[in-house]
């Protein structure tokens, strides 16, 4: 299945957009060389500040507003009602490119029921219009005389007005009415506009209940069989009944929320007592999150003991009663983790919470969203399809999203952004969406991209166009492409390397781990709270658009998925398959050369044994040296076929499909239905863990990762050279005494080689 050809539709494509980056365009100006990753778009901007003194028609009153005319394109700011000096502050933009007239019009007109008036117009060559290159100030608007239709100046009534030429790389473009957008009225001009988000900051509060005493149940005569129930927003977590079934029950037992800044409903604290199949409420605290403690480490935070307050309702009026009744709580604020909101396999961060513990970035990622092309249609208007598609792309706590160009299936956006890179063996994910709020529908997706920065050289420009691949119902199918380009720079070349070496995670996830349980749920909550906070900026980016970015519901049980997986680890294992043929071969001496030569080998390493390690290496390092002109050119792209999604059947396609829970059959088949599923998962992502084990140690020598190729590749020299030169029985004593080591000479962190080979890349980005 590996070596099978990937279709060209699917297959990454080399492109040579005009972009300075890529060494295709030369020269150019200061905006050409801030913007090197895209092409270049020209537009014509003009700037509606305000007006004053203008005319009031025969009615006494005026609603002034103004419409902004460029050959066939025109652009309408809204209208004020009875305002003889009104304001807009209004930026349009023309594509020049598109633009068919030799003269700019800006007509103020008074809005009217049957026909606007005209109040005054002024009118500008296009010949005459500065160009303006940042980061040159912007360009101050003037106040110009209003002109009748004869063209002679009006006695009362200006307007203050900006017009210049510039490109996508002017401050005014992302707050700019387009051309291209002009069936868009003004209040769906916020749907379309390209924004910046920032993530919430995310925090573990850890709260370990630890007791309660003197408490109060219904029945005096009755042990309790007392629980804590904590609730923290949307989430409630409870610990087990406790074993000491008394008035003074203990528990010992923590429970792990996740929240974000700035912190909104307090941390909520319930005391029940289970009376047969229900519960009874005994006690209730309430704690706001100013009062729970920060720890940046593994050093326990102080205890402390709360007051439980109990209501009662007495004549249809809530009574508070406050009695004796206390709770021993430890709450903290862990900052040492790192919030999981996406898959480990493709993360793009690993920073932990709190800033203190940042280490300074190790380089730039650059992104250039150039263009798409042979986009499906995802909606009709007319009889035809078309589609309003925009990009996000996420990194980090930064998300980015581009403008929407309207109904066009080969939309141009030429724009680019820039992160900050801690870690290189880290993922961006690029997603395509139609927007669907323009005609009050939600967003669907396209297609996405993921690229590892681990595989991209150090300072050059990958300029690709990707093809977007989604799996339906139907099967797997193309939906367009998307042109792309991409660079890696570094700040820090031997923090870079040095990266390599460390834990991939913050030391708290090895000091304190979570558990796989903790770690589902809490990622599953982590989604839910970023859909919500990003869905409530403005413009939203919506829940649609966060969950399908963050892969929500990967987990799910796939017939399809779980075979790909194991052809995965088919594919790791076949090379000891082959060393056991190859050997067998040798054994039934069916090249007799290559076995008499194999014999003179095993004379030579049993009668000096101190050769095999030295040797062993040393072969390695050849290997590694003569895969290097083998290695890949372009970074990797997602894989139908080792996604298994070119010859999946109909009915695995029905499953994967398929709600969750099942709708299919009766109440029986749907409980057994989602059992074998949920199980079915376990065994799907143990199966991808192990052939992403395998896949890593592939990636040693293919340089896939070529710095990392680059480190092994010398520490093989050095380890080859070493050997050479000491004995081997010292090296055996050391590295016995080294394995049987004492525990207290042993660190809970992993060793460098463990961080290292857990930096290495995987194909599990390349997977659908």
């Amino acid at each position: 299945m590996q070596k099978d050809q990937i279709p060209e539709e699917f297959a990454l494509k080399q492109t040579a957009p005009k972009i300075v980056g890529s060494g295709v365009m030369i020269g150019g100006d200061k905006v050409t060389v801030a913007y090197d990753l895209v092409e270049q778009m020209e537009y014509l901007y003009v700037r509606v500040v305000k007006a004053k003194e203008l005319t009031k028609d025969v009615t006494g009153s005026c609603d002034p507003y103004v419409e902004v005319k460029v050959g066939n394109y025109k652009g309408i700011t809204k209208h004020f009602e009875k305002k003889t000096n009104p304001e807009w502050n209004y930026v349009f933009a023309f594509s020049q490119d598109r633009l068919q007239a030799s003269y700019i019009e800006v007509c103020l007109k008074d809005k009217d029921v049957v026909l606007d008036d005209l109040i005054g117009r002024v009118i500008f060559d296009l010949v005459d219009v500065p160009r303006r290159v940042p980061p040159d100030s912007s360009l101050a608007p003037q106040w110009y005389r209003l002109e009748d239709k004869r063209g002679e100046k009006l006695k009362k009534g200006e307007i203050m007005l900006a017009v210049w030429k510039g490109t996508q790389a002017d401050e005014a473009f992302s707050d700019a009415w387009h051309s291209d957008a002009a069936a868009v009225g003004s209040e769906g001009i916020s749907r379309i506009r390209g924004k910046v988000y920032l993530s919430p900051r995310l925090w573990y509060i850890r709260v370990n209940v630890i007791e309660c005493q003197d408490l109060i149940p219904s029945e005096k005569n009755r042990q309790p069989e007392c629980c804590v129930k904590v609730i923290c927003g949307n989430q409630a977590l409870k610990t087990k009944i406790s074993p000491i079934k008394s008035v003074n029950p203990m528990w010992n037992e923590d429970l792990v929320f996740v929240v974000a800044e700035p912190f909104e409903d307090p941390l909520v604290i319930n005391v029940e007592d289970r009376v047969g199949s229900n519960f009874e409420f005994l006690g209730k605290c309430v704690l706001p999150f100013s009062t729970v403690p920060k720890r940046l480490d593994n050093k326990p935070v102080a205890s402390k003991w709360h007051n439980l307050e109990k209501y009662t309702v007495v004549e249809g009026e809530k009574k508070e009663t406050k009695f004796a009744s206390k709770i021993h709580l430890r709450l903290s604020l862990d900052g040492g983790y790192h919030v999981l909101d996406e898959s480990i396999h493709y993360s793009s961060d690993f920073k932990p919470t709190s800033k203190l513990l940042w280490k300074s970035c190790i380089g730039l990622l650059e992104l250039g969203i150039i263009s798409a092309t042979g986009l499906s249609a995802m909606k009709s208007k007319d009889g035809r399809g078309t589609t309003d598609a925009y990009c996000v792309a996420k990194y980090g706590p930064k998300w980015v999203r581009t403008r929407t160009i309207i109904d066009s299936l080969s939309p141009k956006w030429n724009e680019q952004y820039t992160w900050e890179v801690h870690d290189p063996c880290t993922v961006m994910t690029v997603g395509v969406f139609d927007n669907g709020y323009l005609q009050g529908g939600k967003c669907s997706s396209i297609g996405k991209v993921r690229i590892r920065l681990s595989t991209l050289e150090t300072e050059k420009v990958y300029t690709h166009s990707y093809p977007l691949i989604v799996l339906q119902p139907s099967g797997v199918k193309k939906m367009g492409e998307v042109q792309l380009a991409v660079r890696f720079l570094c700040t820090s070349y031997v923090n870079m390397l040095a990266k390599y070496t460390q834990p991939l995670f913050p030391k708290m996830h090895y000091a304190h781990p979570l558990s796989i349980s903790q770690q589902d749920f809490l990622r599953f909550q982590t989604t839910q709270i970023l859909s919500t906070r990003l869905g409530r900026a403005e413009p939203p980016l919506n829940k649609e658009v966060v969950e399908y970015m963050l892969d929500v519901g990967s987990h799910i049980w796939s017939v399809r998925r779980a075979k790909a997986n194991f052809f995965r680890l088919m594919y790791v294992v076949s090379p000891l398959m082959a060393i056991g043929k190859w050997f067998d071969q040798i054994c039934h001496w069916k090249n007799p050369l290559t076995t008499i030569l194999i014999h003179i080998l095993f004379v030579i390493l049993v009668l000096y044994p101190e050769l095999i390690v030295p040797t062993f290496f040393l072969y390695l390092f050849f290997i590694g040296i003569w895969h290097y002109r083998l290695k890949p050119r372009h970074p990797p792209h997602m894989d139908i076929h080792l996604s298994h999604a070119h010859a999946v059947f109909p009915d695995d396609l029905d499953e994967e499909f398929d709600t969750f829970p099942t709708t299919r059959g009766s109440d029986k088949v749907r409980m057994r239905y989602d059992r074998l599923r949920s199980v079915g998962g376990r065994v799907q992502t143990v199966i991808g863990d192990l052939a992403t084990q395998g896949e890593r140690f592939h990636s040693l020598l293919s340089w896939r990762d070529p710095r990392a190729s680059a480190l092994f590749v010398v520490f093989c020299l050095f380890a080859a050279i070493a050997m050479y030169v000491t004995p081997f029985q010292i090296v055996a004593l050391l590295t016995g005494f080294y394995l049987l080591r004492h525990p207290r000479f042993r660190h809970k962190l992993p060793s460098l080689s463990t961080n290292f080979f857990k930096r290495l890349p995987a194909r599990a980005d390349c997977m659908l």
